[in-house]
């Protein structure tokens, strides 16, 4: 044989036996391989043979030998017999026997074999050592060892017979002519067949282990129930391909079932009393034959007993609680019929409720002081109903402890009226007015005030400014605006918030009386027993310097605190604050100006 066509052989074997490999992994991801096994396969067939080799010509001279193409021969038969000792590997008995015109070769051969089965076909491949018959016309028969390697595909008809769709094999032998061809003519002498065989016939199958029949167990939880109840069917099988996905119906003689896998709901609403069955079909739908298996459960409804509701009781822990605290609400039910019961529909009178099953918390945020009712409802498997509740006492929480801090930071925040000399300050400097000692004063009250108000943001300060009763209704009413907005104007340069500042003016509308000066005189600790009847004496004159002053008020949290109206008698600057006269000042009279006489020239 010519390399080319030794060449093309071994192409045409190499690529059917990877097509069979292939083939092999395609089918196997569409198919499982099959339970049942046979022991034996046995082939018998056609079988057609192209040997694939060039021998030396008959009656040629062995010093100058010619080649003679051995040719197909396209008569033949095979045989194999195959003993499967596990689901994919057997040993593999062959014989062949292939002529023509006046050649002839015989093949024996043994060797593994490896099958990969499913539902609609079987592939497999073999590696067999051989030994080889030849004989050619005119040459002596040659016997040789060679190999097979190749496969094929059958196609089961039945659980014992199948039919060989088609078996290829690469076929090599080695044989040997030393009467026809010298040593130095050693492809002639010694040739090699490389050759292909095709097959193709019925296969004969048995033995092995019988088909195993798929079961299929139902079960039905609980057996017995009351009308309305529900029952829980349940399927398990088995004998199954575990690789297939196998599908699953359900019927029931009495009740609506509802269920496509594993398990199915029975409602046995409305259905008579008596005994039922619940039957599921699993069903295998990627196999053909002993793909399906049945079973069934009985089931018994009972009538209903005389329906009582359920009871149920409720507590909560604490009973009394602070506003903003949680409580727990319990409440246990129970039915005298012994059906199952559930707690819902938890509703309070106050507050937000929040639980499953039968507890549940209150949550008393925001809530008014007073009580809480809460109630719950009882409900069983039919329907029936029953309420209860429980109250607890919500109260105010304590208040807060003071804050030692802002406690000293009030107790040094006193008050103290400011008061001004008489018709200060002018309309032309509004800015003047303030002797040094009341200075002092705001001082020390706009340096407590900047610190109160980093507890208490929201604090406001209300000047109101007064002035005695001389002078008239609109002068007075602009001074004591003057008097406020100076005092204001003072304690925002020295870092007070102008935002928490107000100002009023009252002009001489709300002036002290007399008996209220003397009262102030007589309660201040300033004043010596001969300093208090010597300012008694001046009674007017106090009244007056004690109503040129501004008022100052404390707004914080809803607590309104006025300054302490005590006048400074001990100040340095006292005698100023007492003063003269409170109305505008007269314009001096106008002078009628002096003639002058001419004086006269001495002569």
């Amino acid at each position: 044989m010519s390399p080319r066509c030794k060449s093309r052989l071994g192409r045409a074997s190499g690529a059917s036996f990877l097509a069979i490999i292939a083939l092999m992994l395609t089918v196997n991801s569409a198919f499982a391989q099959s339970d049942s096994n046979p022991t034996w396969d046995l082939f018998v067939g056609y079988q057609y043979l192209n040997p694939g080799g060039t021998v030396p010509s008959p009656f040629g001279d062995p010093n100058n030998p010619i080649g003679f193409k051995i040719p197909a021969m396209t008569k033949g038969f095979g045989s194999s017999l195959t003993y499967n000792f596990d689901p994919h590997w057997g040993l593999e008995f062959d014989l062949g026997h292939n002529w023509g015109s006046s050649n002839y070769e015989t093949t024996g051969s043994a060797g593994p074999r490896f099958i990969w089965r499913t539902e609609d076909a079987n592939f497999f491949i073999h590696a067999l050592a051989s030994y080889n018959r030849l004989s050619v016309g005119g040459l002596n028969p040659s016997n040789g060892i060679g190999a097979i390697l190749g496969g094929g595909m059958d196609l089961p008809v039945a659980k014992w017979f199948s039919w060989r769709l088609f078996e290829v094999d690469y076929v090599w032998a080695n044989h040997h002519y030393p009467d026809f061809a010298a040593a130095q003519f050693s492809s002639l002498r010694r040739p090699a067949l490389e050759g292909v065989r095709l097959r193709t016939g019925v296969v004969f199958n048995w033995g092995g282990a019988p088909a195993v029949t798929p079961t299929a167990s139902c079960s039905v939880q609980p057996t017995e129930v009351m009308v309305g109840e529900p029952i829980t069917a349940t399927v398990s099988s088995s004998n199954f391909n575990p690789k297939h996905n196998v599908t699953y119906s359900w019927s029931a003689t009495g009740g609506k079932l509802t269920g496509k896998d594993t398990t199915a709901t029975i409602d046995t609403t409305d259905v008579a009393p008596g005994t039922y069955t619940v039957a599921a079909h699993v069903t295998d739908p990627k196999t053909k034959k002993n793909n399906e298996a049945s079973c069934s459960a009985n089931y018994t409804v009972k009538p209903l007993p005389p329906k009582n509701p359920p009871t149920i009781s409720c507590s909560v822990n604490p009973t009394s609680l602070i506003a903003g605290a949680p409580a727990t609400v319990t409440c246990n039910a129970t039915s005298p019929d012994g059906v199952p019961v559930t707690v819902s529909n938890w509703t309070p009178t106050g507050g937000t409720i929040t639980g499953s099953g039968n507890t549940a918390t209150l949550d008393t945020k925001g809530v008014s002081p007073g009580s809480i009712t809460v109630s719950a409802t009882a409900t069983d498997s039919r329907g029936l109903t029953s309420q209860a509740s429980t109250q607890l006492s919500v109260e105010n929480p304590p208040p807060p402890p003071p804050n030692p801090e802002l406690r000293a930071l009030e107790a040094r925040l006193a008050l103290h009226s400011v008061y001004f000399p008489t018709g200060q300050p002018p309309t032309n400097k509004p800015n003047a007015g303030l002797v040094p000692s009341q200075q002092k004063t705001l001082l020390t009250l706009a340096t407590d005030f900047k610190k109160y108000l980093e507890s208490k943001p929201d604090a406001h300060l209300v000047l109101e400014g007064h002035a005695d009763v001389r002078g008239s209704d609109a002068y007075n009413q602009a001074l004591s605006e003057r008097r406020a907005t100076r005092v204001k104007s003072f304690l925002v340069e020295n870092g007070v918030p102008e935002a928490n500042i107000e100002t009023m003016a009252y002009g001489k509308q709300r002036n002290l009386s007399v008996d209220e000066v003397k009262q102030a005189i007589e309660n201040n600790p300033d004043l010596s027993p001969e300093e208090r009847q010597r300012s008694l004496k001046r009674i007017m004159i106090l009244k007056w310097a004690s109503n040129r002053r501004v008022d100052i008020t404390l707004k914080s949290g809803g607590k309104t605190e006025t300054s302490v109206r005590q006048f400074p008698f001990n100040a340095a600057d006292s005698l100023t604050l007492i003063g003269g006269r409170e109305a505008e000042a007269k314009k001096p009279a106008k002078r009628k100006p002096v003639r002058r006489q001419p004086a006269q020239k001495k002569p």
